[in-house]
């Protein structure tokens, strides 16, 4: 049977596609297939194979493929002939064997790469054949290239101090083929080849070993390949130089008041860009040595001058004998000790009452001394670091006598009348004007040896100062202080975050001798297998050190922190700054985002905005979203919700769905929008945030209803159903309402406890001592859940004050103070009246 010509290359496509089939012959590269009995020379080879490329934008790739001796050439693509009509093919004669060659050519386009995207990559590869048998040709791979437009980590500003290190990070978009990276200074190239202080690493950042006043400068990461260059933001560095003095002048000559001076500048070097002052004084003088000043100052007017002078040192010595004698009188019949009426709390047996006594009416009226000496830090105690204030003022005075060993008398006072009273006596006499003063983000008062806290409203962050903690017969003025991220410089190295706020409790450099306890909010997912947590504290230098690592705690340390899922409450005998850094061991390790939907409340055009903002799930950037929107004239229009985001380096989506097109048109060009991973995963940038503009048809259009999704590229996500009337919508309202409820910023003295006094030091006296039947306080320990620091409250000189302590920084003010007293009147005490206070304790 005779075939028609123009069916043999089907033919033999056909008897190909079988043959290569059987054969199982490799992928990669060049492979012959000889026909048994055929000669092995005849073989096709190829002169040209087809090579990997690229398709840009929407234009065609071409490939290539030339063998000899050749009768026909197909190409296969993702295991499929490409049909003849696509081949353009040439036949030549070789040059050098003289044999038929053949050359083919075909055409890829975009839209054939992207029926098999996701699947497998694309390739194509040419078969070649002669009466000797066949051969294929390396596989080509086509891939559609791109390039991001969102930086994975962009570089940030920097002050760094001079010959310090700088390190720029730099993470490029996502694209194929890979971005190559590069960095402008000034819009000037950075060419390390010709500055061997700069080198640039394999993950692309730029490293400046020793930083020079010439480095100052605006700092751009470039990425690029063969479809766009993308730009970073620039990151400014400074490079800052401290002022340090010149050597001292001579001395100069002595002058008729017998002294002479010398003076230095600061000039070696001068500040700049920043740089600090120098300290110290910059003129010296003192007393002249030689014989002429001696002489004169024997003079008869000068002998009057110091006989004057004597005297007036009497007259102030028997002044001061006087008040030392009157002061002596008074305080022998004033009784030390100091309760409160607060020990009638529920919880506890009620105590008896007894009046005080008839002879000494004043007792818990006295006055404190305010006239006493007051002591100024300065210097070493970081005056710069919170406010524009470089004094902290410690009174040395008397406030309230020390509770002793006697009997204790009780009064009928309110303990909130009783510390409010306290603060506005003590702030009568100007002891809050040494702090630096903020608005809603700082709380401060004064405080002695009874204790008391501090709290910001709205934020979970809080300082307790339990009693004797301050020295006794010592006043401080402590505040605490809440920071903005982008107020303070904290450097994060590698994969680490901010998993805290940024708080201050000062002023730093005072004597505590008992903990205190700082309490703050966190975002991370506490796990010992996914994260490292540190705590770090500012130095009065100003750089951060890593003073905790959370699970290798030591008794012995200055700090000490329980970790609970939402907050961590920090021991420390030390004030300052701190905050709570996480680095992720694995993908697994995760960060809470808070995710809210505002609207505008009132709506007087076309268009209608919907903000979904991305937070950490922190009560202070809850709030200061919460009063961000309420100047916009923002609306709550969904309950919040918590989405888990990982460290896997994928970015944060956001699109809006199913809005109806009869009524709205989304104003979106693409289908979502992006939050890079970095800018969430640094925690350092606040208000992270994307809006959906849409557009009414009518504006009698006032119902709206469609999906919000929120969700981290192959991570967690949450989808939101919004249907409302936005004229008078706003039944999420309440939600904002109970966060924004307000709280009393200081509370002084036994106002500031759960438990009452007496009642707390019952209890320390019963549980410290070590009992045999178990009955102490490691048993307290355990009924609480705390078992597990039982090392540390047993390096204490009393556990069970601060296992106490601890339970008064988690349960204020809404602990239930019933249960605690049945978690330690469980505890199998023999005495049943061991925690009332009998009257002749009174």
């Amino acid at each position: 049977m005779a075939v028609r010509p123009g069916l043999w290359p089907a033919l033999l496509g056909i008897v190909l596609a079988a043959w290569l089939h059987i054969s199982g012959a490799q992928q990669g590269a060049t492979v012959a297939n000889p026909v048994p009995g055929s000669n092995p020379d005849l073989l096709p080879h190829f002169l040209v194979e087809p090579e990997d490329v690229y398709i840009v934008k929407n234009k065609p790739v071409l490939l290539v493929c030339k063998a000899t001796p050749a009768t026909q050439i197909f190409f296969k693509c993702n295991g499929e002939w490409v049909r003849q009509v696509d081949h353009a093919i040439e036949r030549s004669t070789d040059g050098s064997s003289g044999l038929p060659a053949m050359e083919v050519r075909i055409n890829v386009s975009r839209q054939q790469v992207e029926k098999v995207f996701g699947l497998e990559e694309y390739w194509c590869q040419c078969v070649a054949w002669s009466s000797s048998g066949t051969t294929k040709s390396q596989k080509a791979y086509i891939r559609i290239a791109y390039l991001r437009k969102n930086f994975e980590q962009e570089p940030l500003a920097k002050e760094v101090s001079l010959e310090q290190g700088i390190v720029l990070p730099c993470r490029p978009p996502e694209g194929i083929p890979p971005a190559e990276v590069e960095w402008l200074r000034n819009e000037d190239l950075v060419d390390p080849s010709l500055d061997p202080n700069v080198y640039i690493t394999r993950e692309h950042s730029l490293v400046v070993r020793q930083a020079r006043l010439a480095d100052t400068a605006n700092y751009t990461c470039v990425a690029k390949n063969i479809v766009a260059r993308r730009r970073s933001a620039s990151a400014a560095v400074i490079v800052y130089v401290d002022g340090s003095w010149s050597p001292w002048s001579k001395w100069s000559a002595c002058g008729l008041d017998c002294t002479h001076w010398r003076s230095r500048e600061c000039s070696d070097p001068a500040p700049r860009n920043g740089g600090e002052e120098c300290h110290g004084a910059d003129l010296d003088t003192r007393n002249c040595t030689n014989d002429l000043c001696v002489h004169t100052a024997s003079g008869p007017e000068d002998v009057a001058l110091y006989v004057g002078l004597i005297a007036v040192a009497v007259c102030l010595l028997l002044l001061l004998l006087v008040l030392i004698l009157v002061y002596c009188r008074k305080k022998e019949g004033l009784d030390s000790d100091v309760a409160d009426s607060s020990i009638l709390t529920s919880g506890f047996q009620p105590v008896s009452i007894k009046p005080s006594k008839a002879d000494n009416p004043h007792l818990l009226t006295i006055q404190p001394d305010l006239s006493t000496t007051t002591t100024t830090y300065q210097g070493s105690l970081c005056p710069r670091q919170d406010g524009p204030s470089p004094k902290f003022q410690l009174t040395n005075g008397h406030l309230l006598s020390p509770l002793g060993g006697g009997r204790h008398t009780l009064h009928h006072s309110s303990p909130t009348s009783e510390a409010e009273d306290f603060v506005s006596r003590l702030s009568t006499q100007n002891y809050f004007r040494s702090l630096p003063r903020g608005t809603s983000n700082m709380a401060y008062g004064t405080f002695n040896f009874l204790g008391g806290r501090l709290m910001i409203p709205n934020t979970g962050i809080s300082l307790l100062i339990p009693p004797d903690a301050i020295p006794r017969g010592k006043i401080y003025e402590v505040y605490l202080t809440l920071h903005k991220p982008e107020d303070v410089r904290l450097p994060l190295a590698g994969c680490q975050t901010l998993l805290s706020p940024i708080v201050s409790c000062g002023p730093p450099g005072v004597l505590l001798t008992r903990p205190v306890i700082l309490a703050m909010d966190h975002c991370g997912e506490p796990s010992p297998e996914s994260w490292s947590l540190r705590l770090k504290k500012q130095s009065c230098e100003g750089s951060w050190e890593d003073v905790l690592h959370l699970g290798e705690e030591a008794p012995s340390h200055l700090y000490y922190c329980q970790l609970e899922a939402g907050a961590c409450y920090v021991f420390t005998e030390q004030l300052g700054r701190f905050a709570l850094v996480g680095e992720a061991l694995s993908v697994a390790a995760a960060k809470r985002l808070k995710l809210l939907l505002f609207a505008p409340v009132a709506c007087t055009s076309l268009e209608y905005n919907i903000r979904v903002y991305c937070l950490h799930d922190t009560h202070d950037a809850l709030k200061e979203v919460v009063q961000l929107e309420k100047q916009l004239g923002g609306q709550l229009i969904q309950e919040p919700r918590i989405l888990h985001f990982k460290d896997s380096y994928h970015n944060l989506r956001l699109s809006i769905h199913d809005v109806p097109s009869s009524l709205w048109k989304s104003k979106l060009l693409v289908s979502y929008q992006e939050v890079p991973f970095y800018h969430i995963w640094n925690g350092t940038q606040q208000y992270l945030h994307c809006t959906f503009t849409l557009e009414r048809i009518s504006p009698s259009t006032s119902d709206l209803a469609c999906k919000v999704w929120v969700w981290q590229v192959e991570g967690d996500g949450q989808s939101f159903n919004v249907n409302f009337n936005i004229t008078k919508d706003t039944r999420f309202a309440e939600l904002l309402a109970l966060e924004s409820e307000g709280g009393v910023p200081a509370l002084v003295g036994p106002s500031a406890f759960k438990i009452p006094f007496l009642i707390r030091q019952k209890i320390i006296t019963s549980l410290d001592p070590p009992c045999s039947r178990g009955a102490d306080w490691r048993t307290l320990a355990q009924k609480l859940h705390l078992d597990s620091h039982l090392s540390f409250f047993a390096s204490k000189p009393s556990p069970t004050a601060m296992i106490l302590n601890l339970w008064e920084a988690r349960h204020f003010p809404n602990g239930n103070l019933s249960q605690l007293a049945a978690a330690v009147a469980g505890l199998g005490q023999p005495d049943a009246g061991l925690f009332t206070v009998s009257e002749a304790e009174c």
